[in-house]
């Protein structure tokens, strides 16, 4: 897509983490975003950095559930109505998990689905008819390698990061000639909060930084790396550390990535 000055970004989860470091990579090349996540407080904190570092006009702030789907049409149509048509639509929001599948209840199960999955695609298809109607717009979907492998203590996030790809790997062939794109990112370890929103099987949360996870790269590097691959125009981006050798070794030597996956800690 070249440059991003003056496009429209809207980012989900864009109040912490991978979203808020997507927030300042897009509005340092001078992209107008909206952003949304659950609270309005960490939204305005966000806000009022980028406001000192740039312009203070182009930002709006939306509060979204995006497990909340009933909901999705209305907020699409009024921040559509209030900013324009969306250009980029970057699918940030998430939840994670840290529970064996044979403990887990259902409920949370559906819970990682609900906000992974079905929050992701209900968010895409009200957006989506604008960016047919124009024949312009990209799709980003922030992954994961779990959307590649299954891993300990993962089993639903897992699943949900591959029903992501099922999903948008489908949609990408259908609006492909409309000149609508679908990029999946797929980061490894992101020095992030993730693991300490993370659910555990009674659906409490985890409160616990992982090693691997405060090991990680950083979130920022993450962002320049998904602005690369929006001006590259690519499919599929994946980042991260030592970690990433792990997809091409599930690709291509099957038998030898179960051995050692297995050999893993879990955390």
């Amino acid at each position: 897509m070249g440059t991003l000055e003056g496009k429209r970004i809207w980012i989900t989860g864009a109040s912490s983490g991978i979203g808020e470091a997507l927030a300042h990579a897009c509005r340092a090349q001078g992209a107008e975003l909206i952003l949304s996540a659950r609270r309005m407080s960490e939204l305005e904190r966000v806000a009022a950095q980028l406001a000192s570092d740039q312009k203070p006009t182009g930002i709006t702030l939306q509060v979204l559930d995006v497990s909340d789907a009933a909901s999705i049409p209305d907020i699409v149509s009024s921040v559509i109505a209030k900013t324009g048509s969306i250009d980029i639509l970057i699918n940030n929001a998430g939840i994670s998990q840290r529970s064996y599948a044979a403990e887990t209840s259902l409920e949370v199960d559906r819970r990682i689905m609900e906000v992974n999955f079905f929050g992701t695609i209900a968010l895409t298809k009200a957006v989506l008819p604008d960016m047919l109607a124009r024949n312009s717009g990209m799709i980003i979907v922030i992954s994961s390698i779990s959307g590649k492998f299954g891993f300990y203590l993962r089993s639903a996030y897992a699943a949900s990061k591959h029903a992501l790809h099922g999903f948008f790997e489908s949609l990408r062939m259908e609006v492909w000639q409309q000149g609508v794109r679908v990029m999946m990112v797929c980061p490894g370890k992101i020095r992030t909060n993730i693991s300490l929103n993370a659910l555990k099987a009674d659906g409490s949360t985890h409160r616990s930084m992982d090693d691997g996870q405060a090991g990680g790269r950083s979130a920022r590097e993450l962002a320049d790396r998904i602005l690369l691959g929006i001006r590259r125009n690519e499919e599929e981006v994946f980042f991260g550390g030592p970690e990433m050798k792990a997809v091409w070794i599930k690709r291509f030597f099957p038998r030898l990535f179960s051995k050692l996956i297995r050999k893993q800690k879990p955390e």
